[in-house]
């Protein structure tokens, strides 16, 4: 039996392979040829067919090839013996995905067959034929016949199969004369014309005729500069076969030069582009896509896109190539309207009001090299704070684009409507020369609105559907609330979203029930209706225009979609009614600023407006403006959290943001109580220590007060609080930490007693919470002190007992990191694991029945019975009671003989 791609070998019978050839994903006749071609170069090689979506061609293959030739599946090679890939009318690695665990292996060696244009995404290699003929097939045969290699007519005809498809039967303008010359040597050797005339035209089916009839109808002609473009589409649920082959009858039928069809099958958008036309190169469209192609044929499958925003990027890649020579030089703005980066902020904002900018260019001083972009609604709001005599350069924007004057029209649209940059400086070299606006830009596409794609625009919301991602990482429960929610917002005529890290932890696949809820309508009304209907309760506040549902197992919090301003910096936030958009523009970072659509119908889309999903790809934690910190400095402590907890990195201009924030002091304008709440989120990471080092790093411990300065011994008995209270969660006992009780105990370390009420007054500690934690402080010292003298081989465990009893658990636990004595650690270990919850079998009334007076002694007796069964000496209920009578009667002859004195 031969191993073929559908006939998997004995899962132990691996092939010995040393050369592989292999062909792009979806792979044409001209890729299937070229891989049969390159064999004949390559004796002995393996051929991995890489699938094709094409039904002539698969059936072609699976009825002809698989018979002829030596192909296999991937998963039958060892790959460790692999040395040589040979890949055919491909280079880019994006497009091999079948070969991928080979592109990485130390020491092979590559070579490349292929007539595509060079991209970004081409592999290396050893060996590389690149010619720009009609089909990858003529390039091999050129070969072939330098070296004399003969066919036989099978052979020769598959091999011409490809050449006659990629040159359109030799009616593209991509074909060449080599292409010819190869089709004539391979008649030569006995190529069948009718057999590949009756494969590249056989009869359409009644379903194939239906899908043409609708690319028939849809089909519109576009004048895009002077070239006339077919578009056309078709949707449907399920896979259309040979749709190719469809465009290409629909191309003949019509005597069409240029045309593309895109093709929404089930969850992707399929695009396939023909081309008779020198100045259309579809395979540079596709390309674009993510696909790939050459000039005259090309395709491309497009996820997590819709039909409309593939159609609205396509018109914009037609319009940027087809008309290449309109560049930004007939766009910009000279000279630009600039100011130097040593300017104040209320200088930038009187300059841009002169002359109506919304942002203007920042120079480095005496100079036109950019260095920033300062917009004008960061300015103004700057001023708002009362900061406008501080330096421009604290605030600018410095991560931004710039384009040299000769850039294409469709990078401008990149930059500026898809990175949403509303202005982009234009450079020759490191001179600024001129500026693009998003103004510009819209009035000289205004005539042509078809070419600005939607998708790009920063109004148009960037939506993928994750609903899938939902159902696998939420519990069902969850995910029944959330279509219960949703369809509640259906009925009361509101869009429902979830919002915030619930969304972002979905997509880092992270464990978070912690679900909020923004409507785009009145939320406490929405939170009443859907309390009423779960059986749960509701606590308004008016005031926020927020509310809480409660229910049994459950709190769900729930917003109206707002946008919150502040009146002064660290000020609490005043709310206005506004949509989703301002609602996440008001959090804190880029990767809090999603929703998660939840209505019937369009659960599970995505919205980002901010880049958030390519924030998280980077791992980089991002403030959504300039003043971010400026409006709230605890937004400082929470970059820090989640910098640790996800381990990202803060980005460079937030980073530079944080330290421009404490430089203006404005921890000193936060409320004790609010930093406490930030520093006790702090403390119940899994990490706390992370957090704090790099809070001492940046200044914000000392910010917070000076006697909190992070030493070397502190960090040392916090690195060990860290141990201990892991190794304490891994017991599963009861009663559970207090994390910031406990971390604080190490970070207050070696401040006099005398000193620590300045600590808990700046954290705003209440007078019980203070009197507490000082008691906890003297306890432990006294512990520390006792604790001192005891021997684990000379004293007894009831004594150390008696120690560590009346202290809380957090004290406990630090002195069992504080301690360096190994046998006192053992010991509390011991405290905690078994001796702590060890209690007697007596009871006052088992005293009582004795005849013993109620009184202090029965806490005495009670006391020394508990002290004997840790130390082993009274483990029964027998023992204690017996104890207890002796106890009982020493203490009565020691009362009669004081009353006998």
């Amino acid at each position: 039996m031969i191993a073929t791609a559908d006939t998997p070998m004995n899962a132990n019978e691996k092939i010995h392979a040393k050369t592989v050839i292999t062909a792009h994903a979806n792979a044409d006749f001209d890729a299937l040829a070229a891989m049969v071609a390159a064999s004949k170069l390559y004796p002995g090689a393996t051929l991995v067919f890489p699938g094709s979506q094409e039904k002539s061609l698969r059936n072609f293959f699976i009825q002809s090839t698989t018979y002829l030739f030596n192909f296999k599946a991937f998963k039958d090679i060892d790959p460790d013996d692999v040395e040589l890939l040979v890949v055919v009318d491909t280079r880019q690695r994006s497009r091999i995905p079948q070969v991928r665990p080979l592109l990485d292996k130390p020491g092979l060696r590559i070579h490349l067959y292929d007539h595509h244009p060079d991209t970004d995404d081409d592999l290396k290699a050893e060996m590389s034929v690149v010619k720009d003929w009609g089909s990858t097939t003529a390039i091999i045969v050129a070969e072939m016949r330098t070296r004399g290699i003969t066919l036989n007519a099978e052979e020769a005809t598959l091999l011409g199969l490809g050449i006659y498809e990629d040159t359109g039967s030799f009616g593209f303008n991509s074909t060449t004369p080599h292409d010819f010359e190869a089709a004539g040597w391979l008649k030569g050797q006995g190529m069948d014309i009718e057999v590949i005339s009756d494969l590249l035209s056989h009869e359409l089916s009644a379903e194939q005729i239906t899908h043409l009839g609708e690319l028939l109808q849809n089909a519109a002609t576009y004048d895009i500069h002077g070239v006339d473009v077919v578009i056309t589409e078709l949707s449907t649920d399920r896979f259309v076969p040979d749709f190719a082959l469809l465009v290409h009858k629909l191309m003949d039928m019509e005597n069409i030069r240029v045309v593309i069809a895109l093709g929404r099958m089930g969850d992707r958008i399929h695009v396939v582009a023909r081309s008779k036309h020198p100045d259309v190169s579809v395979g540079q469209i596709c390309t674009s896509l993510g696909g790939g192609g050459h000039a005259a044929a090309a395709s491309a499958t497009v996820k997590d896109r819709t039909l409309a925003e593939v159609r609205d990027d396509l018109f914009a890649l037609l319009y940027s190539h087809i008309n290449p020579q309109i560049v930004i030089e007939s766009l910009m703005s000279r000279p630009p309207v600039v100011i130097e980066d040593d300017r104040a902020m209320n200088e930038a904002v009187e300059l841009m009001t002169r002359y109506g900018l919304k942002d203007v260019p920042v120079v480095a001083s005496g100079t036109m090299r950019c260095v920033g972009i300062m917009g004008h609604q960061t300015a103004d709001k700057a001023l708002s704070h009362g900061l406008g005599k501080l330096g421009l350069s604290e605030y600018m924007s410095r991560k931004f684009e710039t384009v040299e004057s000769g850039t294409d029209l469709y990078r401008v649209m990149e930059i500026i409507l898809g990175k949403r940059q509303r202005m982009l400086p234009v450079m020759d070299g490191e001179t600024l020369v001129g500026v693009i606006t998003r103004t510009d830009l819209m009035n000289m596409l205004i005539d042509e609105p078809a070419r600005i794609p939607d998708s790009l625009l920063p109004e148009r919301r960037r939506e993928r559907n994750i609903a899938s991602l939902v159902n696998s990482r939420l519990p069902q429960k969850m995910i029944d609330f959330l279509k219960v929610a949703g369809e509640l917002g259906q009925d009361m005529g509101w869009e429902v979203y979830a919002v915030g890290g619930f969304v972002r932890d979905i997509l880092l696949a992270r464990p978070n029930f912690d679900l909020d809820l923004v409507v785009e309508g009145d939320a406490i009304a929405y939170a009443r209706r859907l309390a009423r209907q779960l059986g749960g309760r509701v606590k308004a506040h008016v005031k926020f225009k927020t509310a809480v549902v409660i229910l049994d197992d459950q709190r769900v919090d729930v917003a109206t979609a707002r946008l919150e301003y502040y009146e002064y910096p660290a000020a609490l936030p005043t709310v206005e009614l506004s949509s989703i958009k301002m609602d996440l523009y008001r959090r804190d970072f880029t990767i809090n600023a999603l929703a998660l659509r939840i209505n019937p119908g369009r659960f599970g889309q995505l919205v980002d407006f901010f880049g958030a999903e390519q924030d998280m790809k980077n791992k980089a934690i991002r403030v959504l403006h300039s003043l971010s910190f400026v409006e709230d400095p605890t937004r400082i402590l929470r970059a820090i959290r989640f910098e640790r907890r996800f381990e990202f990195q803060i980005g460079g201009q937030t980073l530079r943001l944080i330290k421009n924030a404490l430089s203006l002091d404005l921890f000193s304008k936060l409320s004790g109580t609010r930093i406490m709440h930030e520093l006790q989120l702090i403390m119940a990471e899994e990490n706390p220590l992370a957090c704090l080092n790099r809070m001492q790093e940046l200044g914000i411990m000392e910010a917070i007060h000076p006697l909190l300065k992070l030493s070397a011994d502190r960090v040392q008995v916090l690195m060990e609080l860290g141990k201990v209270n892991n190794w304490y969660k891994l017991l599963y006992l009861e009663p559970r930490v207090v994390p910031w009780k406990l971390y604080l105990l190490g970070l207050t370390m070696g401040i006099k007693r005398d000193q620590i009420g300045q600590v808990t007054s700046r954290l705003r500690f209440t007078t019980k919470e203070e009197r507490e934690f000082l008691q906890l402080r003297d306890m432990i010292g006294d512990a520390l002190m006792r604790l001192m003298s005891w021997r684990e081989d000379k004293s007894r465990l009831s004594r150390l007992s008696a120690i560590l009893r009346p202290i809380p658990l957090e004290g406990v636990l630090f002195l069992m990191a504080r301690s360096r004595k190994e046998h006192i650690r053992r010991g509390i270990s011991q405290y905690l694991t078994r001796l702590r919850d060890v209690t007697i079998d007596v009871s006052g009334t088992d005293l009582q029945e004795m005849g013993l007076a109620p009184g202090p002694a029965y806490s005495a007796i009670l006391v020394r019975v508990l002290e004997a069964k840790i130390d082993g000496r009274a483990q029964t209920r027998e023992d204690q009671l017996r104890l207890a009578k002796r106890l009982g009667r020493a203490l009565s002859r020691t009362c009669k003989e004081g009353d006998g004195s």
